[in-house]
């Protein structure tokens, strides 16, 4: 298991576009890959997961994956978070 805690850049916070992204990237990998926020986990190769979280500017979440590849998909998608989803 890998994880790498990351914080909410974007001015809108995780709405329908980055979502999208997220769960695009996430999907590209084959391991299990979740967002934890306020300790709950929200799936990452789910969009309608990821909506539900609510996640929000300023707010820090856990990128969490197991199984194959999961470092390369923790940075895949920290990286994706971290460039504010191309919003900037």
């Amino acid at each position: 298991m890998v994880e790498e805690n990351v914080m909410i850049t974007n001015a809108i916070g995780l709405h329908a576009r980055p979502a999208a992204l997220l769960v695009k990237t996430a999907g590209g990998f084959a391991c299990e890959i979740v967002l934890v926020k306020d300790n709950k986990t929200f799936n990452a190769k789910s969009i309608l997961s990821v909506m539900s979280a609510g996640i929000k500017q300023h707010d820090t979440v856990t990128i969490r994956a197991t199984g194959e590849g999961e470092e390369a998909a923790v940075a895949a998608v920290a990286l994706l978070i971290k460039g504010g989803f191309g919003e900037k």
